[in-house]
Protein backbone atom coordinates (compact mmCIF):
# COMPACT_ATOMS: atom_id res chain seq x y z
CA UNK A 1 0.00 0.00 0.00
CA UNK A 2 1.28 3.53 -1.09
CA UNK A 3 0.09 7.11 -0.11
CA UNK A 4 1.32 9.71 -2.54
CA UNK A 5 1.59 13.20 -1.77
CA UNK A 6 -2.26 12.87 0.24
CA UNK A 7 -4.00 16.03 1.07
CA UNK A 8 -7.30 15.63 2.65
CA UNK A 9 -9.35 18.65 3.63
CA UNK A 10 -12.29 19.26 5.90
CA UNK A 11 -15.20 21.89 5.41
CA UNK A 12 -16.20 23.63 8.95
CA UNK A 13 -17.88 26.81 9.73
CA UNK A 14 -14.68 28.48 10.82
CA UNK A 15 -13.15 27.51 7.52
CA UNK A 16 -11.41 24.48 5.51
CA UNK A 17 -9.35 22.70 7.81
CA UNK A 18 -6.20 21.00 6.17
CA UNK A 19 -5.86 17.51 8.11
CA UNK A 20 -3.63 15.67 5.91
CA UNK A 21 -1.08 17.90 3.90
CA UNK A 22 1.17 15.82 1.21
CA UNK A 23 1.22 12.54 3.03
CA UNK A 24 3.82 10.27 1.53
CA UNK A 25 4.20 6.33 2.98
CA UNK A 26 4.83 2.70 1.70
CA UNK A 27 3.91 -0.30 3.58
CA UNK A 28 5.45 -3.38 2.53
CA UNK A 29 2.76 -6.47 2.22
CA UNK A 30 2.57 -8.24 5.25
CA UNK A 31 4.05 -5.62 7.34
CA UNK A 32 3.26 -4.13 10.83
CA UNK A 33 3.55 -0.93 10.28
CA UNK A 34 2.52 2.06 12.91
CA UNK A 35 1.06 5.43 12.84
CA UNK A 36 1.92 7.49 16.19
CA UNK A 37 0.85 10.74 17.16
CA UNK A 38 -0.68 13.38 19.18
CA UNK A 39 -5.03 13.04 18.99
CA UNK A 40 -5.54 15.72 15.85
CA UNK A 41 -2.68 14.68 14.30
CA UNK A 42 -4.70 12.97 11.14
CA UNK A 43 -4.22 9.39 12.03
CA UNK A 44 -7.42 8.12 12.09
CA UNK A 45 -8.08 10.58 8.88
CA UNK A 46 -5.37 9.26 6.94
CA UNK A 47 -7.26 5.43 7.84
CA UNK A 48 -10.66 6.96 6.66
CA UNK A 49 -9.14 8.06 3.87
CA UNK A 50 -7.34 4.64 2.84
CA UNK A 51 -10.99 3.16 2.39
CA UNK A 52 -12.91 6.32 1.84
CA UNK A 53 -15.24 6.37 4.55
CA UNK A 54 -14.54 10.66 5.16
CA UNK A 55 -17.55 11.96 6.55
CA UNK A 56 -20.00 14.23 4.28
CA UNK A 57 -17.60 17.60 5.04
CA UNK A 58 -14.37 15.68 4.28
CA UNK A 59 -12.76 15.12 0.73
CA UNK A 60 -9.39 14.23 -0.59
CA UNK A 61 -8.23 17.13 -2.25
CA UNK A 62 -5.40 15.99 -4.03
CA UNK A 63 -3.01 13.11 -3.94
CA UNK A 64 -3.50 9.11 -4.88
CA UNK A 65 -3.80 5.90 -3.01
CA UNK A 66 -2.49 2.42 -3.97
CA UNK A 67 -3.12 -0.96 -2.95
CA UNK A 68 -1.06 -3.30 -5.02
CA UNK A 69 -0.16 -0.69 -7.70
CA UNK A 70 -3.72 -0.02 -8.29
CA UNK A 71 -4.88 3.54 -7.71
CA UNK A 72 -7.72 3.94 -5.26
CA UNK A 73 -7.92 7.74 -6.26
CA UNK A 74 -10.41 7.18 -8.72
CA UNK A 75 -12.53 4.66 -7.79
CA UNK A 76 -16.57 4.82 -7.15
CA UNK A 77 -18.49 4.39 -4.36
CA UNK A 78 -19.84 1.28 -5.78
CA UNK A 79 -15.70 -0.15 -6.94
CA UNK A 80 -15.01 0.76 -3.02
CA UNK A 81 -17.75 -1.56 -1.78
CA UNK A 82 -16.20 -4.44 -3.21
CA UNK A 83 -12.38 -3.40 -2.05
CA UNK A 84 -13.90 -2.84 1.94
CA UNK A 85 -13.95 -5.69 3.44
CA UNK A 86 -12.75 -7.99 0.25
CA UNK A 87 -8.98 -6.61 0.07
CA UNK A 88 -9.03 -3.84 2.83
CA UNK A 89 -10.53 -4.03 6.21
CA UNK A 90 -11.38 -1.02 9.52
CA UNK A 91 -11.40 -1.82 13.03
CA UNK A 92 -12.46 1.02 14.28
CA UNK A 93 -11.32 2.32 17.79
CA UNK A 94 -15.07 2.05 19.70
CA UNK A 95 -16.55 -1.34 18.60
CA UNK A 96 -19.55 -0.65 20.90
CA UNK A 97 -20.21 2.19 18.67
CA UNK A 98 -19.58 -0.13 15.42
CA UNK A 99 -21.63 -2.89 15.96
CA UNK A 100 -25.09 -2.47 15.43
CA UNK A 101 -27.17 -3.16 18.52
CA UNK A 102 -30.42 -4.48 16.71
CA UNK A 103 -28.71 -7.32 14.97
CA UNK A 104 -27.42 -10.23 16.74
CA UNK A 105 -23.70 -10.89 16.09
CA UNK A 106 -24.28 -13.79 13.48
CA UNK A 107 -26.07 -11.72 11.33
CA UNK A 108 -23.35 -9.05 11.36
CA UNK A 109 -20.81 -11.42 10.17
CA UNK A 110 -22.51 -13.05 7.95
CA UNK A 111 -23.92 -9.98 6.25
CA UNK A 112 -20.23 -9.00 5.43
CA UNK A 113 -19.75 -12.43 4.14
CA UNK A 114 -22.40 -12.50 1.73
CA UNK A 115 -21.27 -9.22 0.35
CA UNK A 116 -17.97 -10.23 -0.53
CA UNK A 117 -18.00 -14.13 -0.75
CA UNK A 118 -20.41 -16.13 -3.10
CA UNK A 119 -21.11 -18.66 -0.55
CA UNK A 120 -24.31 -20.47 0.31
CA UNK A 121 -26.04 -20.28 3.72
CA UNK A 122 -24.55 -22.80 5.44
CA UNK A 123 -20.80 -22.19 4.27
CA UNK A 124 -21.25 -18.46 5.47
CA UNK A 125 -22.30 -19.72 9.20
CA UNK A 126 -19.68 -21.95 9.30
CA UNK A 127 -16.72 -19.41 8.33
CA UNK A 128 -18.65 -17.00 10.59
CA UNK A 129 -18.24 -19.39 13.40
CA UNK A 130 -14.96 -20.47 12.37
CA UNK A 131 -13.64 -16.89 12.36
CA UNK A 132 -14.94 -16.83 16.05
CA UNK A 133 -13.15 -19.29 17.09
CA UNK A 134 -9.55 -18.40 15.28
CA UNK A 135 -10.03 -14.60 17.19
CA UNK A 136 -10.47 -16.66 20.50
CA UNK A 137 -14.24 -15.94 21.77
CA UNK A 138 -15.66 -18.92 23.57
CA UNK A 139 -18.86 -20.94 22.45
CA UNK A 140 -19.00 -19.78 18.80
CA UNK A 141 -22.37 -21.26 18.19
CA UNK A 142 -23.78 -19.58 21.53
CA UNK A 143 -22.23 -16.48 20.53
CA UNK A 144 -23.92 -16.28 17.00
CA UNK A 145 -27.59 -15.45 18.55
CA UNK A 146 -26.07 -12.99 21.02
CA UNK A 147 -26.69 -8.89 20.82
CA UNK A 148 -23.57 -6.80 21.30
CA UNK A 149 -24.40 -5.76 23.99
CA UNK A 150 -24.69 -8.93 25.94
CA UNK A 151 -20.45 -9.03 25.58
CA UNK A 152 -17.93 -7.29 26.96
CA UNK A 153 -15.57 -4.67 25.85
CA UNK A 154 -13.21 -7.21 24.79
CA UNK A 155 -15.04 -9.73 23.10
CA UNK A 156 -16.55 -7.04 20.80
CA UNK A 157 -13.07 -6.16 19.84
CA UNK A 158 -12.79 -9.56 18.96
CA UNK A 159 -16.19 -9.77 17.06
CA UNK A 160 -14.66 -6.70 15.37
CA UNK A 161 -11.37 -8.36 14.09
CA UNK A 162 -13.28 -11.43 13.19
CA UNK A 163 -16.09 -8.79 11.27
CA UNK A 164 -12.58 -7.57 9.73
CA UNK A 165 -11.11 -10.61 9.11
CA UNK A 166 -13.72 -12.62 7.44
CA UNK A 167 -12.50 -12.26 4.15
CA UNK A 168 -9.41 -12.40 4.15
CA UNK A 169 -8.15 -8.93 3.58
CA UNK A 170 -4.66 -8.11 2.42
CA UNK A 171 -4.82 -5.08 4.17
CA UNK A 172 -6.01 -4.15 8.11
CA UNK A 173 -6.24 -0.58 9.32
CA UNK A 174 -6.80 -0.92 13.42
CA UNK A 175 -7.65 2.76 14.60
CA UNK A 176 -6.92 2.40 18.25
CA UNK A 177 -7.98 -1.19 18.96
CA UNK A 178 -7.08 -1.12 22.40
CA UNK A 179 -7.69 2.06 23.60
CA UNK A 180 -11.25 1.40 25.78
CA UNK A 181 -9.83 -2.03 27.17
CA UNK A 182 -7.88 -2.54 30.33
CA UNK A 183 -4.51 -3.35 30.40
CA UNK A 184 -4.57 -7.57 30.54
CA UNK A 185 -6.97 -7.32 27.37
CA UNK A 186 -5.34 -4.68 25.82
CA UNK A 187 -2.33 -7.38 25.96
CA UNK A 188 -4.65 -9.99 24.55
CA UNK A 189 -5.77 -8.02 21.65
CA UNK A 190 -2.27 -6.92 20.69
CA UNK A 191 -1.20 -10.29 20.58
CA UNK A 192 -4.26 -12.00 18.99
CA UNK A 193 -3.54 -9.67 15.96
CA UNK A 194 0.40 -10.02 15.88
CA UNK A 195 -0.80 -13.92 15.54
CA UNK A 196 -3.11 -13.68 13.21
CA UNK A 197 -0.30 -11.35 11.14
CA UNK A 198 1.72 -14.52 11.26
CA UNK A 199 -0.86 -16.86 10.08
CA UNK A 200 -2.35 -15.30 7.09
CA UNK A 201 0.31 -12.51 5.98
CA UNK A 202 -1.58 -10.22 5.99
CA UNK A 203 -0.76 -6.21 6.47
CA UNK A 204 -1.51 -4.20 9.63
CA UNK A 205 -1.46 -0.56 10.06
CA UNK A 206 -1.49 -0.07 13.93
CA UNK A 207 -2.85 3.53 14.17
CA UNK A 208 -2.03 4.60 18.29
CA UNK A 209 -0.87 7.10 20.37
CA UNK A 210 0.82 4.68 22.57
CA UNK A 211 4.82 4.49 21.71
CA UNK A 212 5.31 1.27 24.09
CA UNK A 213 2.68 -0.10 21.90
CA UNK A 214 4.16 0.32 18.67
CA UNK A 215 7.78 -1.49 20.47
CA UNK A 216 6.16 -4.36 21.83
CA UNK A 217 4.07 -4.89 18.09
CA UNK A 218 5.16 -3.10 14.94
CA UNK A 219 8.12 -3.58 12.31
CA UNK A 220 8.41 -0.36 11.14
CA UNK A 221 7.09 3.11 12.69
CA UNK A 222 5.49 6.35 11.18
CA UNK A 223 5.40 9.44 13.37
CA UNK A 224 2.54 12.29 12.82
CA UNK A 225 2.39 15.69 13.42
CA UNK A 226 -0.10 17.79 12.28
CA UNK A 227 -1.11 15.95 8.89
CA UNK A 228 2.41 15.93 8.21
CA UNK A 229 5.04 12.55 8.16
CA UNK A 230 8.05 13.73 10.71
CA UNK A 231 9.80 10.84 10.51
CA UNK A 232 9.73 6.93 9.38
CA UNK A 233 12.03 4.29 9.84
CA UNK A 234 12.19 0.90 11.88
CA UNK A 235 11.19 0.68 15.36
CA UNK A 236 14.13 -0.41 17.07
CA UNK A 237 16.10 2.15 15.16
CA UNK A 238 13.73 5.26 15.75
CA UNK A 239 14.07 4.18 19.18
CA UNK A 240 17.71 3.92 19.59
CA UNK A 241 18.56 7.25 17.25
CA UNK A 242 15.17 9.68 16.74
CA UNK A 243 16.17 12.52 14.32
CA UNK A 244 12.96 14.51 14.85
CA UNK A 245 12.65 17.26 18.03
CA UNK A 246 9.31 15.82 17.89
CA UNK A 247 10.20 12.34 18.19
CA UNK A 248 12.79 13.03 20.81
CA UNK A 249 9.79 15.04 22.95
CA UNK A 250 7.88 11.94 22.62
CA UNK A 251 9.73 9.39 23.83
CA UNK A 252 11.19 11.51 26.09
CA UNK A 253 7.73 11.80 28.11
CA UNK A 254 7.35 8.02 28.09
CA UNK A 255 7.92 6.71 32.01
CA UNK A 256 10.34 4.40 32.72
CA UNK A 257 11.07 2.13 35.98
CA UNK A 258 14.51 3.31 35.98
CA UNK A 259 13.96 6.95 35.44
CA UNK A 260 15.02 9.02 38.56
CA UNK A 261 14.39 12.68 36.71
CA UNK A 262 11.43 14.51 35.87
CA UNK A 263 9.62 13.68 32.37
CA UNK A 264 10.11 15.95 29.57
CA UNK A 265 7.12 17.24 28.03
CA UNK A 266 6.29 19.13 24.47
CA UNK A 267 5.68 22.83 25.43
CA UNK A 268 2.13 23.83 24.05
CA UNK A 269 -0.05 22.17 21.58
CA UNK A 270 -1.06 20.79 18.50
CA UNK A 271 -1.40 23.80 15.88
CA UNK A 272 -4.73 24.70 14.53
CA UNK A 273 -5.25 23.23 11.12
CA UNK A 274 -7.51 25.56 9.93
CA UNK A 275 -4.85 28.33 10.08
CA UNK A 276 -1.94 26.45 10.90
CA UNK A 277 2.09 28.02 11.02
CA UNK A 278 4.15 28.21 7.80
CA UNK A 279 6.89 26.80 7.04
CA UNK A 280 7.18 23.67 9.48
CA UNK A 281 4.37 22.87 11.44
CA UNK A 282 6.48 22.18 14.25
CA UNK A 283 8.67 25.13 14.51
CA UNK A 284 6.06 27.27 17.27
CA UNK A 285 6.96 24.19 19.69
CA UNK A 286 10.71 23.61 18.77
CA UNK A 287 13.13 24.06 20.90
CA UNK A 288 15.53 23.65 18.05
CA UNK A 289 13.76 25.78 15.58
CA UNK A 290 15.65 28.29 13.41
CA UNK A 291 14.89 31.45 11.08
CA UNK A 292 14.16 28.62 7.76
CA UNK A 293 12.05 26.93 9.88
CA UNK A 294 9.86 29.63 9.95
CA UNK A 295 8.75 30.12 6.54
CA UNK A 296 9.94 26.99 4.22
CA UNK A 297 8.56 23.31 4.66
CA UNK A 298 11.04 20.82 5.42
CA UNK A 299 11.58 17.75 2.72
CA UNK A 300 11.51 14.55 3.46
CA UNK A 301 14.22 13.09 2.98
CA UNK A 302 16.51 9.45 3.33
CA UNK A 303 18.88 9.78 6.41
CA UNK A 304 20.81 6.55 6.50
CA UNK A 305 19.81 3.27 4.37
CA UNK A 306 16.65 4.03 2.89
CA UNK A 307 14.32 3.01 5.36
CA UNK A 308 14.81 5.98 7.90
CA UNK A 309 13.72 9.30 6.93
CA UNK A 310 13.37 12.64 8.53
CA UNK A 311 11.58 15.45 7.38
CA UNK A 312 13.38 18.17 9.43
CA UNK A 313 15.94 21.18 8.35
CA UNK A 314 18.01 20.27 10.99
CA UNK A 315 18.86 17.02 8.86
CA UNK A 316 19.37 18.95 5.52
CA UNK A 317 21.61 18.34 2.97
CA UNK A 318 23.48 21.52 3.37
CA UNK A 319 23.78 20.36 7.34
CA UNK A 320 24.99 16.87 7.17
Amino acid sequence: MVLKDLHTHFSTYEGTARVLEGVNLSMKPGEFLGIVGETGCGKSVMGLSILKLLPRNGRIVSGDIFLKGESLGDKGEGEMTRIRGKRASMIFQHPQASLNPVFTLGEQISAVIRNNLSLSRRETKALALSMFERVGLPDPSYLYGKYPHELSGGMQQRVMIALALSCSPELIIADEPTTALDVTIQAQILSLMKKLREETGMGVMLITHSMGVVAKTCDRIVIMYAGQVAESGGVEEIFKNPLHPYTQGLLGSIPSYTQKQRLSSIPGSICNLINPPGGCRFHPRCSRAMEICRSEKPQDMEYTNGVHRISCHLYSEERL
